[in-house]
């Protein structure tokens, strides 16, 4: 017998304020939450939602100001995220669920977690460590990641790479870089350094908040991110009660996108190992 593929449907989420929260469902089973990072829209998640959705139901939305999704004022307010996010599962009838978040979507995850930790089941922190700090630590490896970062990127930038893409992605493998970028260019006049900024405004987040997540926890890092420094993240993992980490080598800072197999499958041991299935 042919299994069938799963299928998706898209919906919109009116917000109070006026945003609309583009979002798309599909599958059936224990719910699983995709939220994109900088760089990305629901689309980022070409690779995972569909092999998640054969077992469970899996839903990916648009941040607002994240085309198509929208927010009042043309620059969204990264301290609303996690309303929007409770918001979808209230729309949705989902009582809990495991959220994913790449980069700046960990914030979503650690906000959410934090606000509605009984909506929450597990947080996968995919390249991130959200609204938490590393610099806190004073750590030699984290000095040396800032020193060394801001170079890197800027010749990622002079050879035409997204710095979310990497170097290695670009050369590697060309046809998803360029789909990389392409899905980033969809959010066309959004400025997203102003977003970049009010994001690491909300990086203050200490021991304190870590103990609050009582959900489990996994940290994915790529070993050659430059964005979010892999260190920091290990640091930050090692303050929450539940908390693993992975390390993928030869990946930088998108690894659901640039090692979709080894990211999914890295989710698929972590759900097993929480119950989630």
């Amino acid at each position: 017998m042919t299994t069938a593929i799963p299928t998706f449907t898209a919906g919109r989420l009116q917000r109070p304020d006026g945003a609309v929260i583009h979002y798309e469902v599909g599958g059936e089973g224990p719910p699983i939450v995709f939220a994109h990072g900088l760089g990305g829209n629901h689309l980022s998640w070409w690779q995972s939602a569909p092999a998640f959705a054969e077992r469970h139901q899996v839903v990916s939305f648009s941040h607002r100001g994240f085309a198509p999704s929208t927010t009042p004022g043309g620059i969204p307010d990264p301290q609303l995220y996690a309303g929007d996010l409770a918001a979808l599962l209230d729309h949705l009838s989902i009582p809990k669920a495991v959220i994913v978040g790449q980069s700046m979507g960990g914030w979503t995850c650690v906000e959410t977690a934090l606000a509605t930790p009984d909506r929450v089941v597990g947080i996968v922190m995919a390249c991130t460590s959200g609204s938490f700090d590393y610099d806190r630590f004073a750590d030699p490896a984290v000095a040396a990641w800032r020193k060394d970062a801001p170079a890197a990127i800027a010749r990622l930038a002079e050879r035409g790479i997204h710095r979310a893409a990497g170097a290695r992605m670009a050369e590697e493998q060309p046809g998803l870089h360029a789909l990389y970028q392409a899905v980033d260019r969809l959010s066309l006049g959004l400025d997203k350094n102003e977003i970049g900024n009010r994001i690491r405004a909300m990086r203050k987040r200490g021991a304190e908040d870590a103990a609050r997540i009582s959900c489990p926890a996994l940290f994915v890092i790529g070993e050659e991110d430059l964005l979010i420094c892999p260190r920091g993240i290990e640091l930050v993992a090692a303050t929450l009660p539940d908390a693993r980490t992975v390390r993928v080598p030869v990946s930088g800072h998108s690894v659901y996108f640039e090692r979709a197999t080894i990211f999914n499958a890295c989710v698929e041991r972590f759900l097993a190992e929480i119950g989630w299935q």
